[in-house]
């Protein structure tokens, strides 16, 4: 899979060429030079590894994915400089790594794992495996984005046509245990059905998934905007007037932009896949309430009366907030999913009054 630095779950946090906490500080043998000690360094590696997930998190929260994919980048490779896992960094390891994996969720093209069967969300659950072991209790959402991610790793294959594979990893999927019976019964009725359409799978959907992932990244977000590099970087931008929330702010990336215009209706009479709907990460601009940065310096454009009618028709066929849908299959001119939103309400507005 090309431009996804990726490891298995047991190799999380080794492999790499260095080591933050290899001792790479004091005076050198040969007499080049010195250094920072390596106590120093392990921190300063700790503070970067919190910054990069904190800036990783960010930009899945925002849909922005040529940003995404840069801290991607950079998370990696301090992931692959711990020679192994610090306790106190395990959580933040793990997380970075879901985020990846949710991220292609998608596209089976993708392999993160040696294990060529392995698609990138039957990786993710096994770093939300690891994630939920360090939780100290575990609360509804974790068991909900469990779920989603089994039902969403069976979805994906069937969207994409690959029924058999379908049927074998609903076997890696699920134990014996009784727990899992019903949802795994279902599931297996559904791939023999051969139909990716099916309600349970188009309400346990990707949209819903990546909705519960970042509710549960929330928390995360919280905590780490008191860390020293955030709060250091603030401080220095600030007397130059741009402060935290607009360094938060910045435009999306132009090529988000061309990504996101670049969506087509689908051909007329041909039932349209979920798979072209939301494929990749670039799809999140327009999931969640604070996915569109589009909006912001585009003049206000009169609607029609035609988009108004195709408004109407994708929210009786997808319902109320499935947006993202409703635009890429819609016929609208240069809408994002926030204006079509807001769009809805000014007709309910009009309806009632």
């Amino acid at each position: 899979m090309a431009g996804v630095a990726g490891s298995s779950p047991a190799e999380a946090g080794g492999g790499g060429s260095g080591s933050s906490s290899s001792s790479g500080g004091g005076s050198s043998s040969d007499g080049v030079g010195s250094g920072p000690p390596a106590e120093a360094e392990a921190v300063a590696a700790d503070w970067m590894l919190e910054f990069a997930c904190h800036c990783l998190c960010r930009h899945f929260g925002e849909g922005r994915a040529a940003p995404f994919r840069r801290w991607r980048d950079v998370a990696q490779a301090l992931i692959n400089g711990l020679s192994k896992i610090p306790t106190h960094q395990k959580k933040t390891v793990y997380l970075c790594q879901l985020l990846v994996r949710i991220a292609e969720g998608k596209n089976l093209e993708c392999h993160i794992e040696n294990d060529e069967r392995m698609s990138p969300l039957e990786s993710a659950l096994s770093f939300w495996t690891l994630l939920e072991r360090e939780e100290i209790k575990l609360e509804k959402l974790h068991g909900d984005i469990r779920r989603l991610i089994q039902i969403q790793i069976v979805a994906v294959h069937m969207e994409n046509g690959y029924f058999k594979e379908a049927a074998e990893v609903l076997e890696r999927l699920f134990t014996d245990s009784e727990s899992d019976k019903p949802l795994r019964v279902k599931l297996a009725t559904i791939i023999k059905s051969k139909d990716p359409y099916v309600p349970l799978l188009q309400t346990f959907s990707y949209d819903l998934l990546t909705s519960k992932i970042k509710s549960y990244i929330e928390p995360f977000m919280k905590r780490t905007e008191t860390s020293f590099l955030i709060q250091a970087a603030t401080k220095h931008v600030e007397p130059k007037g741009l402060g935290a929330t607009a360094l938060q702010n910045k435009t999306v990336n132009e090529n988000d932009k061309r990504n996101l215009e670049t969506n087509r209706r689908p051909h007329p009479g041909r039932k349209p896949r979920v798979s072209s709907v939301l494929q990749s990460l670039n799809s999140l601009q327009n999931v969640g309430k604070h996915g569109d940065a589009l909006a912001c310096g585009r003049r206000r454009q009169r609607w029609t009366y035609k988009e108004d009618l195709e408004l109407k028709s994708g929210i009786k066929e997808f319902g109320v907030g499935n947006w993202a849908k409703i635009l890429v299959h819609g016929d609208f001119n240069n809408r994002t999913s926030v204006m079509l939103k807001d769009r809805w309400r000014t007709l309910c507005r009009i309806e009632q009054g």
